[in-house]
């Protein structure tokens, strides 16, 4: 049967499910008379759904509030143990990989060092990264003593430029870190063992981290913002609409230096050769820094702090490392003002290991820059700020894509068909990644 607008009655109750769900999931717990004004639905319609979704155990009732001059209402809220995700962070020094349940609550986590030093094609290779997803994965279910069927799916954040193909699905182009179309969905359909009917959802890590600030950090009740990674590299992920999932951008190759220092991708002068942890090491390097031996970046980067901000009152500063990183302030600076002038965001916020490591104070230093090089006006109107959800950022964002996902389809899982074997790849990996 079709409704008057062309959408079927079917659609039409999915719509409902959705209304009610992301209105309890954000505003929760909520009374059926106050969930109708909150969603535009109708007693009736309320009630129907409320009682569809407390007898598929999506919702439970939570209490009850006085009403006036009536019967106390009865509460309802999701239910937190109804379904769980899965959120993972492919990030520059570490794979994260943490289950949570409906409420977002962490169940259970492990972390994969990657090599800090060597080829950063050989810290990134592939078959290693499948290998620590495949082995986290179980870790965390077993931990959690969770059943992989209850999963709603698995997010990831990955370093570089996600496409999806018929065959393949996600396919991540990841130039700085020597990934070049790998089917990065496929492989892990093909290796992690989980039910075919758990969706796999792949995206930017700074699309993701932006995700997690709007929804449930320094970014909401912000109409626009831009929520910027930085860490080894720099990148971005602009955001127009609060409840969706906005906009990654490869800021960090944005180009401040026509023939400048040599980037990590390949070409010269990008953002990233300069405002990364990573090119900020090596410059402090350059000029006569010492970071600790064979210390991991977030290691160096400590070190590096300390030296240009000394703790201890009359020790003075190390001249080289402060003026790195003065250098390092004025860069971001800039382009932070190319993001406000392009972009004229109400907010910018800075997320990632390495922003979160430099802190309030550097980010001063930024800010002063960025209104320096930006348009008056729109500077003016442009808030910015650290993010407030720590280095777990990009996991949470991560986990949030199969629940954005499950709260469209109503509360419904999908029946999905893996996806067709990839031969070639197949062979490739087995024998390096099989037990």
């Amino acid at each position: 049967m079709h409704a008057r607008s062309g959408r079927t009655v079917r659609d039409l109750r999915r719509e409902n499910r959705t209304a009610v769900l992301r209105r309890l999931y954000f505003d929760g717990p909520m009374s059926r008379l106050t969930l109708g004004p909150a969603t535009g639905l109708s007693s009736g319609s309320v009630s129907n759904v409320v009682a569809e979704l407390v007898a598929e155990g999506l919702v439970e009732e939570a209490g009850s509030v006085d009403s006036a001059g009536g019967r106390p209402r009865t509460l309802v809220r999701i239910t937190p143990g109804s379904g769980f995700m899965i959120g993972v962070d492919i990030g520059e020094t570490r794979i994260r990989i943490e289950l949570f349940d409906l409420a977002l609550t962490e169940l259970a986590r492990t972390e994969r060092p990657l090599a800090s030093s060597g080829p950063r094609t050989a810290r990134y290779d592939v078959d290693l990264v499948v290998a620590h997803l495949r082995e986290g994965v179980a870790e965390v279910l077993r931990t959690a003593e969770v059943p992989a069927e209850r999963l709603l799916g698995v997010g990831v954040g990955v370093p570089g430029i996600v496409a999806r193909t018929p065959e393949d699905g996600a396919v991540v182009h990841g130039q700085t870190v020597g990934w070049n179309a790998v089917p990065l969905e496929r492989l892990l359909r093909e290796h992690v063992e989980l039910p075919a009917s758990v969706p796999y959802w792949i995206d930017n890590g700074a699309k993701t981290l932006g995700q997690a600030e709007m929804w449930f950090g320094a970014g909401r009740g912000a109409r626009s913002a831009v929520v910027v990674l930085f860490g080894s590299g720099v990148g971005a992920c602009v955001v127009t609409d609060p409840m969706g999932p906005g906009r990654a951008l490869e800021w960090g190759h944005l180009t401040v230096r026509v023939r400048g220092r040599r980037c990590r991708c390949g070409s010269q002068g990008c953002l990233e050769a300069y405002a990364g942890a990573e090119a900020l090491l090596e410059r402090w390097r350059e000029v006569g820094g010492r970071p600790p031996e064979g210390a991991d970046e977030e290691t160096a980067l400590t070190a590096m702090l300390t030296a240009a901000y000394p703790a201890e009152a009359g020790t003075p500063p190390d001249a080289t490392a402060l003026a790195v990183l003065e250098e390092t302030a004025e860069f971001l600076g800039a382009g932070f003002a190319d993001l406000i002038n392009l972009f004229q965001p109400e907010r910018i916020l800075v997320g990632g290991w390495a922003g979160l490591q430099l802190g309030a104070r550097f980010l001063e230093t930024v800010t002063g820059y960025a209104r320096e090089y930006a348009l008056r006006y729109p500077a003016s109107r442009t808030g910015i700020g650290l993010g407030t959800l720590g280095p777990e950022a990009v996991t949470v964002g991560a986990a949030l894509l199969p629940l954005v996902d499950f709260f469209a389809q109503g509360g419904r899982r999908p029946e999905a068909e893996p996806t067709p074997p990839s031969p070639a790849w197949q062979t490739a990996l087995r024998d390096r990644v099989s037990p």
